[in-house]
């Protein structure tokens, strides 16, 4: 049964330890200080703004799977290989960038749907660029091909400082970047090992 994540200062979402305490222990740092992942480190997913709208808001671009079925089928695809999978979502991009401070030496990667602030957070950026540098390896998704809407959509500007993009698979975007993550970790032999759209 899994217990609600216990929030912290800025509120999150997510499975707790049985203890109360949230997320794993912290890791060990490594000689050159930045923190390793450990067995156990379970994937963050963030999901940034009007995502808690998914399928009611404009299904026809982002498709009819709600938020909480999507954070569903992450957990259970990421179970195969016996790694916790941490599911937030916010409006505000303050509340996100804590978040992925939390990162280093708790998760051992990070999927990212930015949501609009793709397009115009230089702070958000930044904030992965900082994780990044510490061992945290960022994959976005954006569920629509953003390359294909408005012309304001096409400029990405945390894309740059991500390990890597996938946009325009709709949901099965999701589980490749879940795949990716774990065989950067080498916890899976990737992607192609599998079919995306099953549980």
């Amino acid at each position: 049964m899994t217990t609600p994540f216990q929030p912290g200062p800025a509120g999150t979402s997510g499975p707790a330890r049985q203890d109360g305490s949230p997320g794993a222990a912290p890791a060990e740092a490594s000689p050159g200080g930045s923190p390793q992942p450990a067995p156990g480190r379970p994937v963050l997913v963030l999901h940034g703004p009007n995502l808690n709208l998914l399928g009611r808001r404009e299904p026809e671009v982002y498709g009819h799977t709600s938020l909480a079925e999507l954070d569903a089928l992450l957990q259970r695809r990421a179970a195969r290989y016996g790694v916790p999978v941490e599911c937030f979502q916010s409006n505000h991009e303050g509340v996100l960038i804590d978040r992925l401070h939390q990162a280093p030496g708790r998760y051992l990667g990070v999927i990212l749907n930015p949501g609009g602030y793709a397009h115009t957070s230089v702070a958000l950026r930044d904030a992965v660029a900082a994780i990044a540098g510490l061992g945290v390896p960022v994959i976005e998704v954006h569920l629509s091909n953003v390359h294909a809407r408005e012309p304001f959509r096409h400029r990405l500007l945390t894309a740059g400082a991500c390990r890597g993009v996938i946009s325009g698979l709709g949901v099965t975007g999701y589980l490749l970047a879940l795949e990716g993550l774990l065989a950067l970790a080498g916890l899976a032999p990737g992607p192609g090992a599998g079919t995306a759209e099953g549980p």
